[in-house]
């Protein structure tokens, strides 16, 4: 009988390690791995209007001081794709407090080594609002990148033109949809921080980008994101969605918010190629 309780005793010891050792490996992962882990993702859609032009998006960069490394990986990747054209999708900022983020000037020199043939565009996030919008957004074009809030800029690309708009952070600022693609020629693309915009649009759009969900950051198996900073929840959390005839992509960001950690849900830059 003693001998069956320690067998027992071991075997429940051996599932502790066994339990505690997985968690470890799981943060180690999480914290250190599949936070640097950036990944690629391609979508190809069929617009003639559009056909040939090559977008590269990125978006939730959250740099922080210590970031460099991590911040050229992204400006390399990005600059690897190819674009005709790049977009940034905001919250270039990490954190709420400036002594925790790489200055906007730095960030914006860095960005500088960016190119594209028909140029590179903005919107601000939340938490580039959070510490010092301003400053983020006269230092991105002081780099020639053109911010967009609630505004646009038409854009010639093989001897026809389309619309690239940017509206304002839903959070801290007020969108204005009408604004920004008021009196635009189509196509038009909309560029926004938040999804939450998007049921809003009455106008036809080719395309809207946006970001600030991070995918959720922690996805778990057969249940998805265990959080989502949507007044939607998971509806628009992440990838290619379709309504109304309007479609739009949210990508998974590049940074991280609140916690430090990735999993299953790995940073991404998007590659849109139009057919």
């Amino acid at each position: 009988m003693l001998d069956l309780k320690m067998l027992n005793l071991n075997m429940l010891f051996i599932t502790l390690v066994i339990l505690f050792l997985s968690a470890v490996v799981l943060f180690v992962w999480a914290y250190t791995i599949e936070p640097n882990l950036i990944e690629v993702k391609h979508y190809k859609l069929k617009d003639e209007k559009l056909a040939g032009l090559r977008i590269v998006f990125a978006s939730d960069f959250h740099i922080a001081k210590q970031d460099l490394h991590r911040f050229q990986k992204i400006i390399r990747t990005i600059q690897s794709q190819n674009p005709d054209i790049i977009l940034l999708g905001g919250d270039f900022i990490k954190g709420h407090k400036e002594q925790n983020s790489m200055s906007p000037e730095r960030i914006a020199a860095k960005l500088r080594k960016l190119k594209a043939p028909y140029g590179i565009f903005a919107v601000l996030g939340n938490h580039d609002w959070y510490i010092g919008g301003r400053k983020m957004k006269h230092a991105l074009q002081a780099a020639g990148i053109l911010v967009l809030e609630n505004d646009n800029e038409v854009i010639r690309h093989n001897g026809q033109i389309f619309t690239i708009a940017g509206v304002a952070d839903k959070n801290t600022c007020v969108p204005d949809l009408a604004l920004a693609l008021n009196n635009t020629p189509q196509p038009r693309i909309l560029l926004t921080h938040s999804p939450d915009v998007f049921p809003d649009i009455a106008e036809p759009v080719n395309l809207v980008l946006a970001g600030h969900t991070h995918g959720g950051q922690i996805k778990l198996p057969f249940f998805g994101a265990l959080l989502v900073p949507s007044e939607h929840g998971r509806r628009y959390a992440e990838g290619l969605i379709e309504e109304n005839g309007i479609k739009m992509i949210v990508s998974k960001g590049l940074g991280t918010s609140l916690m430090p950690l990735r999993f299953n849900c790995r940073p991404e830059i998007l590659v849109i190629e139009f057919e």
